[in-house]
């Protein structure tokens, strides 16, 4: 089925979707580097750097008017939908405005399956007011919704990350409304699976990284690119005080296993993620946007993840490829669904499509 993806970032759920079979037609971003990333990966597809603000019914329909668009996915702001915020004023919520022009989308194209992503607590805002009025907006639409909770570390992803999902199909295809529990889990997967082929290169001169052996799990198989060469993968250490104090942290410890002779100020509210050191036979903890200021720290050496280390952990393979600068490569990884979850997701719609 064709997919266009609104608030595509760099393309975590087209990622996903694509490994699941689907054919990615379009996507639209108002961040420029992420629309460069996205159309690096996804080259056949109509990538769009602009705000969706500007897409007025004309204009969806001459750039995906004749594309025979079947499934919307994104993750529009929803912070908008409150009990203090009734009918009369919800449209004008500057919040909710990005959330309106995907429903247009969705009413100009009618997809069969439409997928929107969020952050865990849409679900339960104001008492559950918020996921209901989303639900009815869909639903007046001509669609069946279900929502639910996913952790990405049950479907294959290294990671202990949880997201909102909401999956809308046309009232004409099915009888009843998707069940997250058709969802297929994948077993453990852990921080070293992930990245432990990586730390021989720690002290390598040359950037360029070529992985020759066989890989060792079925996660590393999935993970090498189709020539071995590893990218994104710059190594930068923090200034040398913060390489002292994470030097404490034990793997799976924090901040609290530094002395506190290491920091000017005696602070007990930090929050457990500060100098929070990975642990390889664990999951990671939810990847951030950060750079410098990251919250979360290699397993073995005393400095950040690299980009390829946070992608990997994302379940981004290597063929996938981040533009712009680092800090903005981060930001990209960070805010992207994860593609390995995104396909567990994919694969239980098209079984249920079909």
């Amino acid at each position: 089925m064709n997919l266009l993806d609104l608030f595509c970032g760099c393309g975590g759920l087209s990622e996903g979707f694509r490994l699941a079979g689907f054919k990615v037609v379009g996507g639209i971003d108002f961040n420029q580097d992420s629309v460069n990333t996205y159309s690096k990966n996804f080259p056949k597809a109509i990538a769009i750097c602009e705000d969706l603000l500007n897409f007025k019914e004309k204009k969806i329909l001459e750039a995906f008017g004749d594309k025979n668009i079947e499934v919307i996915v994104g993750g529009p702001p929803c912070q908008g939908f409150s009990n203090a915020n009734r009918w009369q004023k919800e449209t004008n919520d500057p919040r909710n405005k990005l959330f309106y022009e995907y429903l247009r989308f969705v009413k100009v194209l009618q997809p069969k399956v439409v997928v929107i992503e969020n952050v865990r607590g849409i679900l339960t805002k104001d008492a559950g007011y918020a996921k209901d009025r989303i639900i009815k907006l869909i639903q007046s639409l001509g669609y069946k919704v279900n929502c639910e909770v996913l952790n990405a570390s049950s479907y294959g992803v290294p990671q202990n990350r949880t997201r909102a999902f909401f999956v809308a199909l046309r009232n004409d295809l099915c009888e009843q409304a998707f069940n997250f529990s058709e969802l297929k889990q994948s077993p453990k997967v852990d921080v070293k699976e992930a990245i432990g082929e990586l730390y021989k290169f720690e002290k390598k001169e040359s950037p360029e990284i070529n992985l020759t052996t066989t890989p060792a799990t079925d996660y590393r198989k999935y993970l090498r690119s189709k020539n071995g060469i590893v990218i994104n993968h710059q190594i930068v250490y923090p200034a040398e005080i913060t390489q002292k104090r994470i030097s404490y942290v034990p793997q799976g410890g924090n901040w609290r296993d530094i002395p506190k002779t290491m920091f000017s100020n005696d602070r007990n509210n930090r929050h457990s993620s500060a100098f929070k050191r990975l642990n390889e036979a664990d999951f990671s903890v939810t990847i951030d946007t950060g750079n410098a200021h990251s919250n979360y720290f290699h397993p073995l050496y005393n400095r950040i993840p690299t980009v390829r280390e946070a992608a990997r952990i994302q379940s981004f393979n290597d063929d996938f490829v981040l533009l712009g600068t680092r800090s903005s490569q981060y930001r990209q990884v960070g805010n992207a669904v994860p593609p390995l979850l995104a396909k567990a997701l994919a694969l239980a719609i098209n079984r249920k499509i079909k």
